[in-house]
Order: structure tokens, then C-alpha cells, then sequence
């Protein structure tokens, strides 16, 4: 019978208005290899980020080695033998090898005040050896591949005596033969009697590395099996197990001709010859994983982001689109992901927030016409129905579904053809997620052509006309909303 290094017994956990894990429970066996997958928001990093310590848990039991344990701060976790090792490395590029891997826990003299440099570089070239990384340890840093960096931060994991390192989707930039050192090293590790918690949207890769498969699903456990019980299939439903939920309001619209035609859209390292179009009245949603390069996409579009190749055209001529400027005059809006930290003035009023990408409309001479100013606002604040005391409300003091309906009404004063909406709902309540599909509906039948980002499969297919699958960079594949299912987009995304 296995020995469980670690075992979790109904762990939850909120947010303000999220529950962001129901009752979970999971064990992990020593010497495994245990993937946890499931989609963006299932859970995953959030009962990581307890287990490594960095979340406390509202409730539930949390034993390592058979014995009660609270994790209450990474430095308890590491202590228990919890490392984990996060999608974006956590590492100094100035410095060596060796300083990063004793980073605050360097190697002293007798004389406390002085670092023992070569006992350092000593243990730390035995880790090196450990993982396979032929590389000097006075090596900086900033020098190496991102796939010796990973061996860093293994190496790193290793010297608290690590008995269970999480790794975060490792392989996210790696190269294929560079994740095949990884699956090497993990396959070491293993031998070795260490636990792996191996967090993937690459399923392919769950079938070559682990020995169990955990599958969670909004907050909840839903899944827990041996992999050579299960197929991909099987695993992809597990994932996206929702039905389409009635809150989707889509008007039926005439479709006009194509509006904007995107051709050979590269970026430097990234999107590779991008093609496609989008048509007056049509909402295209842009699905795939985190990290896949929808937002890039629609940033290069927006002339935020330079792009290294490719053209754009408006009703069939030309238009040059080198940065937002040049995209507000070619009638295209941007609502982007993070509202807060690219949308908003958070410290302004509702007021100044909608009016701020079409200030030209509201300037006479030198000065705002603050009555225009006013009046507009307040009818987007009863057209978009938004909670506010009065115009003057300071946004940060809004709700953040408020919020949003502040950032929607600011792009719609400056009356875009084209409306790009990247995250239009995440963290609002579903009344007022409703509301905005009400609203983009309300928009396409009025002939504004939409490309709505989103990483909700559902929300994607109850919204779009067509739907295109972004992977790493490429468009992966293109099919009608009518036909669309959440497996055949995971298949496609996950590619």
C-alpha cells in the first residue's frame, strides 16, 4: 500500500463574494507524480497558495507525514518539506547561481557577519548535480535558458530538503526537448522518494509524466483516478462538465459585410501570421488557454503592442494602426482585461472615467465643458443602469461590476465600428454579467462588429457568432457558435 506524504480533508476557501474552494480533499502519495488540472478559475493555484502557505484556509485538515498541520506562512511550508515553484520564476538575474538558490539563507563563517562563499557554491554545485545542470554555480543568472532557470528553482526547491514540490505549469516556456529534461529530472526526483504536484493545461503531457490525475472544477474536486484509468476525453468532459447557463442573452442579428481584416499578424518571439476577419453586427470570441495570445492579439489590433509583420484593413482599404491614436480614429474601442490597472482613473470620478477617451468631444478651447460632461454621464449611468450615488462618485468606491459598466459606457461615447472586449465579465455577479451581454447584443444589432475575449467556454459559446481557438500563438482552428462545444474548443486549445 502507498505511503500518503500529504493528505487534505474538506478545505474552503473565500473571497469577498467568490468561494474560491468547496470542500476539497486530495492526498498525495511519496515518490508520485500527481497532476492537478482544470480550467482558469478552477481552484488550482488557490489551494496551491495554501498548501505552500501563502493562503490560510477558512476550514478543513491539513496533514503531512500522517500528523496534523497548519501552514500557516511559506517558512511553516518549506519547513514541512512544501516547496513550490510558480509559473513566473521567482529568481535575482543579477545574481549567481549559488546566491539564488541560498537567497536569505546563505552559508556563514564562524564570525556571523561573513558568508562562506565556497561552502556555498559547493553545496549548491551537489544540487546542480542532482537536476543534471552542468553549469557553473557562479553562473549569473540572467544568462541562462528558461529551461535552466527551471533546474534553478528545482535546485532551489531541493536545498529546504523538499518532500513535495508543487511545480506550477513548468513547462509553459519550454521547448520540447528542454521539457523532456524536465520530465527527466522529475522522473529522478521521483526515484528519490520526492512527491510532484505537476499543475498543466497540457493534458498531452499528463499521459507521458504522472501517475494520478486530479481534476478540479469550480472550487470542487470532481476527480481523482490513476491516469492509466482515463483518456483525454474523459479528462476534457471532467474539465468543462457545465451546461450553457440561461443567462446568456443573444438577440438574433443580421451579419453585414467584413469590417476589419487582420493579414500576417506576427510579434516579435510570439504571434505567428495571425489571419482573420470580423463582420458588422458579428461578436467573434477568441478562446484558449491563459498565456495562449488572444490579448496579444487585440493589443497589437489597439497599436498597444508593436507588431513585427502584418496589415490591417477597414471596409476593404488599408488602415495604418501603429498605436492607440491611430485606432481611436479608425473607430475601434478596447475594454482590456485588467479594468482596474488599465481602464480606469481609479481616484476620478465617474464623470471624468466616461469621458476620458473622448475628451475632444467635450473641449471648447482650453477648457472641459463640465454641463456636456455632466449630462453624458448621467445618461450612461441610466442606460447602463450604473449603482452610483451621483456622477461625482469616485470610482474606486464603485462595485466591481460597476466598474466595468463605467469602462463599457467610456468606449461607447466614442461610438466605435469596432468593439474589442477582453474579460468583459470576470469578477461581476451575474446579474450584471447578464446586463453586459444584454448590452453586446444590443451593440451587434446596431451593427458594431465585437471580438470578445473570454476564458469561460460557456460564456464564449452563448455569445458568439464564431468562435476562433487560439495555442501558443496561432490560430489553432474556427467554428460557428451554433455548433460549438466546450470539448471540441478544449481539444482545439489544448492542442
Amino acid at each position: 500500500m502507498e505511503e500518503t506524504f500529504l493528505e487534505i480533508k474538506n478545505i474552503s476557501k473565500s473571497f469577498p463574494g467568490v468561494k474560491a474552494l468547496n470542500k476539497v480533499s486530495l492526498s498525495v502519495h511519496k515518490g508520485e507524480v500527481l497532476a492537478l488540472v482544470g480550467e482558469n478559475g478552477a481552484g488550482k493555484s488557490t489551494l496551491m497558495k495554501i498548501l505552500s502557505g501563502v493562503y490560510e484556509k477558512d476550514e478543513g485538515e491539513i496533514l503531512v507525514d500522517g500528523k496534523p498541520a497548519e501552514l500557516n506562512s511559506p517558512l511553516k511550508s518549506q519547513h514541512l518539506g512544501i516547496s513550490i515553484i510558480y509559473q513566473e520564476l521567482n529568481l535575482l538575474l543579477n545574481m549567481n547561481i549559488a546566491e539564488n538558490i541560498f537567497l536569505g539563507r546563505e552559508q556563514r563563517r564562524k564570525v556571523k557577519e561573513f558568508i562562506n562563499k565556497r561552502e556555498m557554491h559547493e553545496k549548491a554545485k551537489t544540487l546542480l548535480d542532482q537536476v543534471g545542470l552542468n553549469v557553473p554555480t557562479s553562473t549569473r543568472v540572467g544568462t541562462l535558458s528558461t529551461a535552466q532557470k527551471q533546474m534553478i528553482e528545482v535546485a532551489k526547491a531541493l536545498s529546504f530538503n523538499s518532500k513535495l514540490i508543487i511545480m506550477d505549469e513548468p513547462t509553459s516556456s519550454l521547448t520540447d526537448k528542454e521539457t523532456n529534461i524536465l520530465f527527466g529530472i522529475i522522473r529522478v526526483l521521483k526515484n528519490q522518494g520526492v512527491s510532484i504536484v505537476f499543475i498543466t493545461h497540457r493534458i498531452r503531457e499528463i499521459f507521458v509524466i504522472a501517475d494520478r490525475i486530479a481534476i478540479m472544477r469550480d472550487g470542487e474536486m470532481v476527480l481523482a483516478k490513476n491516469t492509466d484509468s482515463i483518456n483525454e476525453n474523459e479528462v476534457i468532459s471532467s474539465m468543462v462538465g457545465r451546461s450553457v447557463d440561461d443567462i446568456f442573452y443573444k438577440e438574433k442579428t443580421q451579419i453585414g459585410n467584413v469590417l476589419l481584416e487582420v493579414k500576417n499578424l506576427s510579434t516579435r518571439g510570439f504571434l505567428k501570421d495571425i489571419n482573420f476577419y470580423l463582420r458588422e453586427g458579428e461578436i467573434l470570441g477568441f478562446a484558449g488557454l491563459v498565456g495562449s495570445g488572444r490579448s496579444e492579439i487585440v493589443r497589437a489590433i489597439f497599436g498597444i503592442d508593436r507588431r513585427e509583420t502584418g496589415e490591417f484593413f477597414i471596409n476593404g482599404k488599408k488602415a495604418a494602426i501603429n498605436n492607440t491614436v491611430d485606432a481611436l480614429r479608425k473607430g475601434i474601442g478596447f475594454v482590456p482585461e485588467d479594468r482596474k490597472e488599465q481602464a480606469l482613473i481609479r481616484m476620478m470620478n465617474v464623470r471624468s472615467n466616461i469621458s476620458l477617451a473622448a475628451l475632444d468631444a467635450f473641449r471648447k478651447g482650453l477648457f472641459i465643458e463640465k454641463q456636456k460632461e455632466a449630462r453624458v454621464a448621467q445618461e450612461y449611468i441610466n442606460k447602463l443602469d450604473i449603482k452610483t450615488p451621483s456622477d461625482r462618485q469616485i470610482v474606486n468606491n464603485l462595485s466591481g461590476g460597476n466598474q466595468q459598466k463605467v469602462v463599457i459606457g467610456k468606449w461607447m461615447e466614442t461610438s466605435p465600428k469596432i468593439l474589442i472586449l477582453d474579460e468583459p465579465t470576470r469578477g461581476i455577479d451575474v446579474k450584471t454579467k447578464k446586463e453586459i451581454y444584454m448590452l453586446m447584443s444590443h451593440l451587434a444589432k446596431e451593427g458594431v462588429a465585437i471580438i470578445m475575449i473570454s476564458s469561460e467556454l460557456p460564456e464564449i459559446i452563448g455569445m458568439s457568432d464564431r468562435i476562433i481557438v487560439i495555442h501558443e500563438g496561432r490560430i489553432k482552428g474556427e467554428m460557428p457558435g451554433e455548433n460549438a462545444t466546450q470539448e471540441a474548443i478544449m481539444k482545439m486549445a489544448l492542442a
